[in-house]
């Protein structure tokens, strides 16, 4: 299987809907869910990638620059994945992994560092067998993973 990496566009909007539903989300009235991913989508500090083989999506990414630091400007410029998510069949298949690399390589045109939280039991050892290391944080079931991708190219 060929995996492909791309940014998603509102098209994306009915293969993505039940990724989401599985990783959780809110209670809102209907339409509210899509107009946020249309908002995102057009927002330049954040990038929603889609893994697909022969135009199915099989996972998604989600990240967002959070601008310069107030006192260390772009020098600790920080972004944030927000969700890695493969479909339940098709995990251990190389789709975490692309997807992970390309928000990297995202991230390494932007910002300094890259961080996640991921549960320990459920996220945490994909990160851990791809060489990441996260370290304890205020929520103790949620280990904070952080990589330095060196200054801003």
């Amino acid at each position: 299987m060929t995996i492909t990496v791309r940014p998603l566009t509102v098209a994306d909007w009915p293969q993505l809907w039940p990724m989401l539903r599985d990783m959780g989300v809110t209670d809102e009235p209907a339409g509210t869910h899509r107009e946020r991913y249309a908002a995102l989508l057009a927002d330049p500090r954040w990038v929603i990638l889609g893994a697909e083989a022969a135009g199915e999506l099989l996972g998604y990414a989600a990240a967002q620059d959070h601008g310069p630091h107030l006192r260390g400007g772009d020098d600790h410029r920080t972004a944030r994945l927000h969700d890695l998510y493969v479909r339940p069949q098709l995990r251990r298949g190389g789709v975490g992994r692309a997807l992970l690399a390309a928000v990297r390589q995202w991230a390494g045109e932007r910002v300094r560092h890259l961080e996640w939280q991921a549960h320990h039991e459920r996220a945490a050892p994909f990160y851990e067998r791809l060489g990441h290391r996260g370290d304890p944080c205020p929520q103790p079931d949620y280990p904070t993973f952080q990589v330095d991708l060196g200054p801003r190219r």
